[in-house]
């Protein structure tokens, strides 16, 4: 579970929720109006429903999911495999790569090494690699896209309940019962609009894209690092090219664990919506 996400999450709801309590004197039943809930966030789904299909919603959904429990792989671990596996790459042959392969967890990365033991043209396996990283990024895309988009449409339905709520009390001027109602209602849609956009779809979209970011940069280290095994480059070689795409820290994270740890290390697998 992402801890980052749940604490910043928990933090921003317990400070709105004291906020709240401490301005309406300890009475939050003020700040619960179910027209403007209906509003706000019944406007905002339906309106994110009509703008895409219904299985990219649910695919959002799931790959929301699938960010916040499951964590990318150790790049110092991933660099430990490649250089593991280019090391007996070059005193067995490309064909002892076969075996390593099924140790692998992460799709992607094993079908690279299933290529390279299949011989398959060097630029042919790029092509069909790369294919496949440019279509995990526009999945993630539209995935990010649903959470941009509900952000948009959730202060656009609270200004709606706004306008809503002037014009029930407006036609009710002259009955003070029923303008406190409908002030209610034009309120706290805005509130509702601001925390929906602000506190939770903004958010999760960025998050969203930063690790997007770092898995596809994950994935060409294992491009780059899959090709230079197929062309028999030296692992002290691949290592250190392999090390440059990462800031210092990991490099130093990896050379204080590459003696002590097992070179070949299976991933953990990370699903994709």
């Amino acid at each position: 579970m992402d801890i980052a996400t749940l604490a910043g999450l928990g933090i921003g709801i317990v400070l709105v929720f004291w906020g709240m309590l401490s301005s309406a004197g300890g009475n939050m039943q003020i700040y619960i109006n179910i027209p403007s809930i209906l509003i706000t966030g019944g406007g905002t789904l339906a309106a994110t429903m009509i703008s895409f299909r219904l299985n990219q919603v649910m695919k959002a959904m799931k790959l929301f999911q699938i960010a916040m429990q499951e964590k990318l792989p150790d790049p110092s671990e991933i660099i430990g495999t490649l250089v593991a596996l280019a090391e007996k790459a070059r005193k067995e042959g490309l064909l002892a790569l076969e075996e390593e392969a099924e140790r692998l967890n992460d799709p992607f990365f094993k079908k690279g090494i299933q290529l390279v033991v299949d011989g398959t043209d060097p630029q042919l396996l790029k092509s069909i690699l790369e294919t496949e990283l440019l279509f995990m990024e526009e999945r993630h895309k539209t995935g990010r896209a649903v959470f941009e988009t509900m952000a948009s449409f959730a202060p656009a339905f609270g200004l709606i309940g706004t306008l809503i709520g002037l014009v029930a009390m407006l036609v009710h001027l002259d009955d003070p019962k029923k303008v406190g109602p409908g002030m209610a209602v034009a309120l706290l849609t805005t509130l509702y609009g601001a925390l929906i956009a602000n506190l939770f779809c903004l958010p999760v979209a960025n998050k969203l894209k930063l690790r997007s970011s770092q898995e596809v940069l994950l994935k060409e280290v294992i491009i780059e690092g899959i090709l230079s095994i197929q062309a028999g480059d030296n692992p002290r070689i691949v290592e250190e090219k392999l090390k440059s795409f990462f800031a210092p820290e990991v490099r130093e994270q990896f050379e204080r664990t590459r003696e002590s740890q097992e070179r070949v290390i299976p991933l953990r697998q990370t699903r994709e919506a």
